[in-house]
């Protein structure tokens, strides 16, 4: 026989566990105690840990390295944004090829900027700004600027990267030949460039240009030419009907000789009214700019008076001379003038003489022409004579003015026709048959027809 207890005796609660004494078995049942968790110590390392401090460390120092930055952003704009040392407004001229540490040396040297180092920097730190914005590329630029007075570093720097640069204005007067168009933008050292030939004449529109520093000679002729070819597509298209000629280089004929006979705009239609009657009824034209052209072409001195002797000279120009339109025009006209032509004033006038006045008086017939003769000429010897009169003279010294030169007052009168064969024109106005060989030096774009000689 066991001494052993039974196997269940012991047993307590729901656990199952064997009491270890009889006054245990009599304990109430207590809950097991709960599993406490395992604590690492701090020597213990898990896998992770060392890279989560590397992040924490690379963190604070980009939070640092953005603050730093930041700072120096705010000092740098602060910088750049305040006035300058500019004391008045200047012209700067950047050449081609010159980087930024050299034009930031130029424009310390000019007393534009007061720090070049502190441009250079500014210009990197407006181009990486550009490039992350999008905006394009943030570049100087060559030309000619015009800084204004205590301008900032940020003002200077827009100024030459946007490439406002300064334009020139260069003119091109109504009535110069293309020869002396040619000469005047060979004199002007604000273009570049040569121009390859002279034009032919009246192939150029006089205009106002407005150009940078540097532009091409060439260019501008260019322009001039297509300036013309917008006004032929609309002008012609426009011109009265029954007009005396019938190409548009005759038109240009006609219109230089307007442009050298007045510079008053309210004259223009009723000038071009007088040779486009002329030609109708077949009369010379009779124009003295002609004369001059004839003589020297392209480099006429147009301000000179015409000898008599020139009068009768015979070239393929003088419409003194010659029947009809000249060949070629006798310079280049403006818009004004070739508009005239192709819309004259509704007149039957056929002479003009001037005014004293810078305008001229218009005559249907030889009487009233040859009266207005008379008046003009009896100004001239008025103004002659106290042209000649010192401003002080002794009362016992004679005064004599000095014989007038060899001079001809503006007049135009026609050859003798049938219908009017008793007022006989002056000697030097008698009809001349036209020149030998003009035919041959008209180019191909001249006028292809003339006007029926008088009868």
């Amino acid at each position: 026989m066991s001494n052993r207890p039974p196997a269940d005796s012991y047993a307590t609660g729901r656990t199952g566990a064997f009491a270890r004494s009889p006054s245990e078995r009599l304990e109430p049942t207590r809950p097991a105690g709960r599993q406490r968790r395992q604590r690492f110590s701090r020597g213990d390392s898990g896998p992770s840990r060392p890279i989560v401090r590397l992040l924490s460390g690379v963190l604070t120092l980009l939070l640092i390295m953005m603050l730093v930055a930041g700072g120096a952003a705010v000092a740098l704009q602060s910088r750049l944004n305040a006035a300058g040392p500019l004391g008045s407004s200047k012209i700067v001229v950047i050449p081609k090829g010159e980087g930024s540490h050299e034009i930031a040396t130029r424009l310390e040297r000019d007393g534009i900027v007061s720090d070049r180092r502190l441009f250079v920097a500014g210009y990197l730190f407006a181009k990486i700004a550009a490039w992350a914005d999008g905006t394009g590329p943030y570049q100087l630029k060559a030309g000619d600027y015009q800084v204004p007075q205590a301008a900032s570093m940020h003002q200077v720097m827009d100024i030459i990267a946007e490439g406002k640069t300064i334009t020139y204005r260069v003119t091109i007067p109504e009535g110069l030949t293309s020869h002396q168009i040619v000469e005047r933008l060979k004199a002007d050292v604000n273009l570049s460039g040569e121009i390859d030939d002279v034009p032919p004449e009246g192939s150029l529109l006089p205009e106002t240009f407005i150009l940078q520093r540097g532009a091409s000679r060439q260019s501008i002729i260019d322009n001039m030419r297509a300036e013309l070819r917008k006004v032929y597509d609309r002008a012609w298209a426009q011109r009265k009907k029954e007009l005396p000629f019938k190409t548009w280089d005759e038109a240009l004929v006609l219109a230089s000789i307007v442009e050298k006979e007045t510079g008053r705009g309210d004259e223009r239609e009723r000038v071009a009214a007088v040779f486009v009657n002329r030609l109708r009824q077949n009369m010379r034209l009779q124009s003295d700019p002609t004369i001059l052209y004839g003589i020297s072409g392209g480099k006429a001195v147009w301000s000179r008076p015409i000898l008599r002797s020139e009068i009768s000279q015979k070239t393929t120009h003088n419409t003194y001379q010659i029947d009809g339109l000249p060949p070629t025009p006798i310079c280049n006209p403006g818009k004004a003038a070739i508009e005239a032509v192709l819309n004259p004033a509704n007149t039957k006038d056929i002479y003009f003489v001037a005014d004293g006045s810078g305008g001229h008086v218009f005559s249907e017939t030889l009487k009233e022409h040859n009266t207005s003769v008379q008046k003009w000429r009896a100004l001239e010897k008025d103004a002659k004579a106290k042209a000649a009169v010192p401003a002080s003279t002794p009362s016992d010294t004679p005064t004599t003015a000095p014989p007038p030169p060899k001079t001809r007052a503006v007049v135009r009168t026609p050859p003798p026709t049938k219908d009017k064969a008793k007022e006989a024109a002056p000697p030097e106005q008698k009809k001349a048959p036209p020149a030998k060989g003009a035919s041959k030096e008209t180019p191909s774009w001249a006028p292809t027809t003339q006007a029926a000689p008088p009868k």
